[in-house]
Protein backbone atom coordinates (compact mmCIF):
# COMPACT_ATOMS: atom_id res chain seq x y z
CA UNK A 1 0.00 0.00 0.00
CA UNK A 2 1.21 3.26 -0.70
CA UNK A 3 0.13 6.39 0.43
CA UNK A 4 0.76 9.73 1.49
CA UNK A 5 -1.08 12.57 3.54
CA UNK A 6 0.27 16.10 3.88
CA UNK A 7 -1.30 19.56 4.83
CA UNK A 8 0.76 22.22 3.41
CA UNK A 9 0.83 26.06 3.14
CA UNK A 10 2.11 25.82 -0.64
CA UNK A 11 -0.36 25.05 -4.05
CA UNK A 12 -0.88 21.62 -4.27
CA UNK A 13 0.78 19.57 -6.69
CA UNK A 14 -2.15 17.75 -8.30
CA UNK A 15 -0.59 16.10 -11.10
CA UNK A 16 2.33 14.44 -8.45
CA UNK A 17 0.19 13.61 -5.96
CA UNK A 18 -1.80 11.72 -9.08
CA UNK A 19 1.29 10.14 -9.92
CA UNK A 20 2.55 8.91 -6.59
CA UNK A 21 -1.01 6.97 -6.59
CA UNK A 22 0.05 4.68 -10.26
CA UNK A 23 -0.24 1.13 -9.51
CA UNK A 24 -0.20 -1.45 -12.19
CA UNK A 25 -2.73 -3.29 -10.39
CA UNK A 26 -5.47 -0.56 -10.27
CA UNK A 27 -8.05 -0.35 -13.01
CA UNK A 28 -9.30 2.55 -11.39
CA UNK A 29 -7.90 6.04 -10.13
CA UNK A 30 -10.21 8.20 -8.82
CA UNK A 31 -9.83 12.04 -7.65
CA UNK A 32 -11.34 14.75 -5.94
CA UNK A 33 -10.75 18.50 -5.94
CA UNK A 34 -12.32 20.67 -3.65
CA UNK A 35 -11.92 24.03 -5.03
CA UNK A 36 -12.75 27.49 -3.81
CA UNK A 37 -16.19 28.88 -4.98
CA UNK A 38 -17.32 32.65 -5.77
CA UNK A 39 -20.32 31.96 -3.16
CA UNK A 40 -21.61 30.34 -0.46
CA UNK A 41 -24.92 30.16 0.87
CA UNK A 42 -26.46 32.66 -1.45
CA UNK A 43 -23.48 35.01 -0.39
CA UNK A 44 -20.54 36.24 -2.76
CA UNK A 45 -17.03 34.84 -1.93
CA UNK A 46 -13.96 36.16 -2.81
CA UNK A 47 -11.16 34.58 -1.31
CA UNK A 48 -11.01 31.83 1.70
CA UNK A 49 -8.39 31.16 4.75
CA UNK A 50 -8.02 28.24 5.70
CA UNK A 51 -6.26 28.13 9.49
CA UNK A 52 -5.00 24.61 10.81
CA UNK A 53 -3.97 23.42 14.03
CA UNK A 54 -0.72 22.28 14.87
CA UNK A 55 -2.07 18.73 14.93
CA UNK A 56 -4.02 18.70 10.99
CA UNK A 57 -0.87 16.51 9.84
CA UNK A 58 -0.89 13.84 12.06
CA UNK A 59 -4.42 14.13 11.98
CA UNK A 60 -4.79 13.78 8.23
CA UNK A 61 -1.80 11.10 8.35
CA UNK A 62 -4.31 9.07 11.02
CA UNK A 63 -7.45 9.79 8.74
CA UNK A 64 -5.35 8.16 5.74
CA UNK A 65 -4.27 4.82 7.80
CA UNK A 66 -7.62 4.24 8.22
CA UNK A 67 -8.46 3.62 4.80
CA UNK A 68 -5.20 1.92 3.98
CA UNK A 69 -6.80 -1.88 4.59
CA UNK A 70 -9.73 -1.26 2.26
CA UNK A 71 -10.34 -3.99 -0.22
CA UNK A 72 -8.84 -3.73 -3.39
CA UNK A 73 -7.41 -0.13 -2.53
CA UNK A 74 -3.55 -0.02 -3.34
CA UNK A 75 -2.89 3.58 -3.28
CA UNK A 76 -4.04 6.69 -1.40
CA UNK A 77 -2.88 10.46 -1.38
CA UNK A 78 -4.43 13.39 0.22
CA UNK A 79 -3.24 16.99 0.99
CA UNK A 80 -5.16 19.81 2.55
CA UNK A 81 -3.71 23.19 1.95
CA UNK A 82 -3.97 26.23 5.04
CA UNK A 83 -3.36 29.71 3.57
CA UNK A 84 -5.03 32.06 2.13
CA UNK A 85 -6.37 30.65 -1.73
CA UNK A 86 -8.59 32.48 -4.55
CA UNK A 87 -11.38 31.66 -6.32
CA UNK A 88 -10.73 28.45 -8.17
CA UNK A 89 -7.80 27.34 -5.77
CA UNK A 90 -7.24 23.94 -4.75
CA UNK A 91 -8.22 23.09 -1.13
CA UNK A 92 -7.96 19.84 -0.84
CA UNK A 93 -6.81 17.24 -3.56
CA UNK A 94 -7.29 13.54 -3.10
CA UNK A 95 -6.45 11.03 -5.48
CA UNK A 96 -7.48 6.54 -4.69
CA UNK A 97 -6.18 3.80 -7.02
CA UNK A 98 -7.92 0.53 -6.42
CA UNK A 99 -9.02 -2.37 -8.12
CA UNK A 100 -12.40 -1.89 -9.57
CA UNK A 101 -13.95 1.74 -10.09
CA UNK A 102 -16.15 1.32 -7.31
CA UNK A 103 -13.49 1.05 -4.59
CA UNK A 104 -11.99 3.60 -5.88
CA UNK A 105 -15.23 5.98 -5.58
CA UNK A 106 -16.29 5.00 -2.43
CA UNK A 107 -12.92 5.18 -0.70
CA UNK A 108 -12.16 8.73 -2.17
CA UNK A 109 -15.74 9.83 -1.42
CA UNK A 110 -15.58 8.64 2.25
CA UNK A 111 -12.26 9.22 2.99
CA UNK A 112 -13.48 12.97 1.95
CA UNK A 113 -16.22 13.04 4.22
CA UNK A 114 -13.41 11.56 7.05
CA UNK A 115 -11.50 14.60 6.77
CA UNK A 116 -14.24 17.17 6.68
CA UNK A 117 -15.45 15.59 10.08
CA UNK A 118 -12.32 15.54 12.39
CA UNK A 119 -9.57 17.44 10.45
CA UNK A 120 -8.64 20.67 12.41
CA UNK A 121 -8.88 23.18 10.16
CA UNK A 122 -11.15 26.09 10.17
CA UNK A 123 -12.43 27.82 7.01
CA UNK A 124 -12.64 31.79 6.89
CA UNK A 125 -14.30 32.91 4.22
CA UNK A 126 -14.12 37.04 2.58
CA UNK A 127 -17.06 38.00 1.23
CA UNK A 128 -17.69 40.47 -1.32
CA UNK A 129 -19.36 43.18 0.90
CA UNK A 130 -15.92 43.53 2.60
CA UNK A 131 -17.02 41.51 6.04
CA UNK A 132 -15.86 37.99 6.94
CA UNK A 133 -17.47 34.82 8.32
CA UNK A 134 -16.05 31.41 10.14
CA UNK A 135 -17.45 28.32 8.21
CA UNK A 136 -17.08 24.56 8.32
CA UNK A 137 -15.34 24.58 11.49
CA UNK A 138 -15.52 20.66 13.16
Amino acid sequence: MTSFAAVTSNDIDTDALLASVSDDRAGAVVTFAGVVRNHDHGKAVTAIEYVGHPSASDVMAGVIAEFEGRDGVHAIAAQHRVGHLGIGGVALFVAVAASHRKQAFTCASDLVDRVKEVLPIWKKQFLADGTHEWSECP
